[in-house]
Parts: structure tokens; C-alpha cells; sequence
């Protein structure tokens, strides 16, 4: 097949033409449509995963509800002396019901948020590591909205039959502290 020069150049012209159109409409259009595309499919894939988590939250709704009303049933009174006297009494209950030697419980308040507040409380004990162990048991178990921030073991005789707890326990009460520390 026999091209003459000048229909040559008109198709070397015209098919350099299309390269750079093409190579331009790449440039411009079909890839930022492309990666555009990607980035959608990513957060779609990304909000469903969100959608479904939601939906599971509202359908523990009525669960998680009802473990937040047995929680705050569980917080401390909201004054702020039966507060310490009801939780000063539960570790005295504790520590007899265990036959352990208590030392000491002071009590602290703590500032939480604008609806809480926090009763720390450091607490000596002596006994055996079953009486011990029984209490920490005691404590865990109870309905007292408590959480056991420290514990500290020492042995008080060679043994080690003989142990001194140390514990730092915090309770929750749902008041905000009222001006003091």
C-alpha cells in the first residue's frame, strides 16, 4: 500500500492529534473521575460500616439503658456525708464478715465532672491471703458503684501468714462536689 507524503502527514498528524486528546482527557477527565470514584467507594464502604454500628447500638439500646439505670442505682447517695458513711460501712461490714483487722479508711472527694463526683478512699487491712482475698472478693462483687484503682500486698511476718492490704478504691456518686475538697 502506497501512501503519498502529504495523506501521510495528515495521518501522522491526525493520529498525534488523538494521542495527545487522549493523553490530555486522561489527564483532565478519566483519572480524577477515577480516583474521585475510589475515594466515594471508600466512604461508602466506610458509612455502611458506620450504619451498621449504629443500628446494633439502637438495638442494644434497651440493654444499654438498663445497665446505665442498674449503674447509677448502684452510685453512692448523693449527699455527700451518706456518701462516706454508707461506703465507711460497707468495708467495715466487709471486714467483719471476713474476719480481717481493718487499719484504717480515710476518705477523699475527688472533683469528677459536672454531674459526678468521685469518693476515693485509702484502706489498710490486716488478715491472712483467704481473708483477704474474700474481701477483695466482697468488694468486687457488691453493687456499690466502686472500682479498685490500687491494690498493695506486704507480708507482716516471716511466714507471710500474716498480710497488710493496701487498697485504693474509688466510688462513684452522680453529684457534682459541692465547693469543697
Amino acid at each position: 500500500m502506497n501512501f503519498n507524503p502529504q495523506n501521510r502527514q495528515k495521518v501522522l498528524l491526525i493520529a498525534t492529534a488523538a494521542a495527545i486528546a487522549l493523553y490530555v482527557l486522561d489527564a483532565v477527565l478519566i483519572t480524577p473521575l477515577t480516583k474521585t470514584w475510589q475515594t466515594h467507594a471508600a466512604e461508602i464502604v466506610k458509612l455502611k460500616k458506620d450504619v451498621a454500628r449504629g443500628r446494633g447500638l439502637i438495638e442494644r439500646g434497651p440493654q444499654t439503658q438498663r445497665k446505665w439505670t442498674e449503674m447509677q442505682a448502684g452510685a453512692l447517695p448523693k449527699d455527700a456525708a451518706q456518701a462516706e458513711q454508707d461506703l465507711i460501712s460497707a468495708f467495715d461490714r466487709w471486714g467483719r464478715d471476713n474476719r480481717i483487722e481493718l487499719g484504717s479508711i480515710k476518705p477523699q472527694w475527688k472533683r469528677g465532672t459536672d454531674r459526678s463526683s468521685t469518693l476515693e478512699c485509702r484502706v489498710d487491712a490486716t488478715g491472712t491471703l483467704a481473708t483477704l482475698s474474700r474481701f477483695l472478693y466482697e468488694l468486687e462483687k457488691s453493687p456499690i458503684a466502686l472500682r479498685v484503682d490500687s491494690v498493695e500486698l506486704t507480708a507482716r511476718d516471716e511466714g507471710g501468714n500474716k498480710l497488710t492490704l493496701g487498697l485504693i478504691v474509688s466510688g462513684l456518686r452522680m453529684a457534682p462536689l459541692e465547693g469543697r475538697l
